[in-house]
């Protein structure tokens, strides 16, 4: 677990895109999109980075039903890094067979795995489950109850729900290394979502993808003031955040390398939710110093990195890269670049400033 106080964990997410490259034309099979998703993750551990965390999506453009399994593929090929869902989509799951799978990666890792529960900005997995979308909040309450339960004890009893029958003193297996099995809280900015964080003494993971991440202060402050009121450590909550973003030799090729596939792929979220056209001019506004985006040389995504340090506190920063599909070499070079220049930016500033 991170040091709050002088530490702060550096990984990737990603939703395993599968799209067509818009620069090569280049279709990426859902099978192929797997198989460079381990090599990601294998090179991730081999460059020194914390975290790789893979989120739940059930459509055409991703490859990421089951992160459990894909983490799976990796851990008996890595030796340090910590393996995560981000997220599980826990609202539309079991919580017996999330923490079953979950504490099986952990055992094949030998302690690194985590689960990050979120209800999901994404609906398909609702109708597929055959859950109903007017049950969105309730569902992942009386889940989340039941996720953390089984998480304390190995026998389980639960009275049961609308949702879901009663479970009478039954055992849940196989148990995991780390006890208890780390689950994260996963936001978008939902005021609720913060504070039902705190009040659990749970770690909560911001998704920050637009605006500015110095904006969600209040919300960072008002987790920390529940966690406070509920008896919690505020000093010893950990913070992680999800932002997208790309890492070249220099910030001219890193923003022209992530521009065309963040474009295609951000325009088809786009028309599906109504958002405005995805132009050449938001991405660069949100390239900038105290925007979103974190493209840029090692030296700039750093210093960004570090501003999200003073302003958040964070302790744990996700780069999501991809966005849409682009060269793998290139994914895999941002991925070293992100461990090995990147990360020893960060830490030696931290160290020099707050050790």
């Amino acid at each position: 677990m991170a040091d709050p106080a002088n530490h702060i964990e550096i990984g990737i997410s990603t939703f395993l895109e599968a799209t067509k490259d818009p620069v090569t034309g280049e279709s990426v099979s859902h099978a192929e999109r797997l198989q460079r998703a381990v090599e990601e993750i294998v090179l991730a551990d081999q460059v020194g980075l914390d975290v790789y965390g893979i989120g739940e999506h059930h459509r055409p453009d991703y490859a990421s039903t089951a992160p459990a399994v894909v983490l799976a593929a990796a851990a008996a090929m890595t030796k340090k890094i910590k393996l995560t869902s981000a997220v599980t989509v826990l609202s539309s799951d079991d919580p017996v067979r999330v923490f079953q799978a979950f504490a099986t990666l952990d055992g094949i890792s030998n302690g690194r795995a985590e689960i990050m529960a979120g209800r999901g900005s994404f609906i398909e997995s609702f109708p597929l489950f055959g859950y109903n979308l007017e049950d969105y909040d309730e569902l992942f309450e009386e889940k989340l109850e039941l996720l953390l339960a089984i998480r304390a004890s190995e026998k389980v009893n639960w009275p049961g729900s609308r949702h879901r029958p009663a479970i009478n003193n039954l055992g849940v297996y196989p148990r995991p290394v780390q006890n208890p099995l780390p689950v994260w809280i996963a936001s978008g900015g939902n005021a609720q979502s913060v504070i039902r964080a705190g009040v659990l003494g749970l770690p909560l993971a911001l998704a920050i993808i637009g605006g500015m991440p110095e904006s969600f202060a209040p919300l960072v402050d008002l987790y920390k003031r529940a966690a406070k009121e509920a008896g919690h450590d505020p000093a010893k909550l950990q913070i992680a955040t999800h932002s997208h973003g790309f890492v070249g030799d220099t910030t001219e090729q890193a923003a022209e390398l992530f521009f065309p596939s963040t474009q295609a792929q951000m325009s088809v979220l786009g028309r599906e939710r109504g958002w405005g056209a995805y132009t050449r001019a938001t991405y660069d506004a949100a390239r900038s110093l105290h925007g979103a985006l974190y493209v840029g040389d090692p030296e700039f995504v750093a210093e960004k990195i570090l501003l999200l340090r003073k302003n958040l506190g964070v302790t744990r920063f996700f780069l999501h890269v991809n966005v849409g599909t682009m060269p793998h070499r290139d994914v895999l070079h941002a991925i070293e670049l992100l461990g090995t220049r990147v990360a020893p930016i960060v830490r030696r500033e931290l160290a020099r400033t707050e050790g």
